[in-house]
C-alpha cells in the first residue's frame, strides 16, 4: 500500500466505502460519483500505477472478476448493457495513478451520452507500416 495514493486506502479499507465485493486481492466499490446507478471501479489492494505494472495473473483475476460482478448487477439492477474502462497514463484521461477498472452499467431509458471518439482515417500505407511492426 501506498502511503499517499487515496484509492490504496480506499481498496484497504482505510476510509469507509459502499463496498460490493471483497477477496485478499480486490476491494470493488460503487464510485463516489458514479456515471450511472451501479458504477463500480475494481481496486487491487496492493498498488500498481497502471496496468503496465500489473502481474498478468492479477490481470486476469481482474477481468473475471469484472465478469462475476457484471453479471450480479445486471441481475440486481436490470441494466442493458455495460462499458469496462480502464485508463492508462494522463492522456488517456487516466487521474488517479493507482490501477483501476470502471465497470458502468449502461440503461436504454436514460439516453445518457456514450464515450466516444471521432473516427480518423490514415493513408492504407501508413496503416500497413503500422501492422508490420506491430507484429508479434
Amino acid at each position: 500500500m501506498k502511503d499517499d495514493c487515496i484509492f490504496c486506502k480506499l481498496a484497504n479499507g482505510v476510509f469507509p466505502t459502499n463496498s460490493i465485493y471483497e477477496d485478499e486481492d480486490f476491494n470493488v466499490i460503487l464510485d463516489a460519483s458514479p456515471a450511472t446507478k451501479g458504477h463500480a471501479l475494481i481496486l487491487p489492494k496492493e498498488h500498481y500505477d497502471n496496468v503496465y505494472e500489473m502481474p498478468d495473473a492479477l490481470l486476469e483475476k481482474t477481468i473475471k472478476l469484472a465478469k462475476k460482478i457484471i453479471q450480479k448487477e445486471t441481475d440486481v439492477l436490470g441494466c442493458d448493457g455495460y462499458n469496462i474502462v480502464q485508463n492508462n497514463g494522463e492522456a488517456a484521461g487516466q487521474t488517479v495513478f493507482h490501477f483501476h477498472m470502471h465497470l458502468i452499467p449502461r440503461y436504454k431509458e436514460k439516453n445518457m451520452p456514450m464515450v466516444t471518439w471521432k473516427p480518423n482515417e490514415f493513408p492504407e500505407e501508413e496503416m500497413k507500416d503500422i501492422c508490420r511492426r506491430m507484429k508479434l
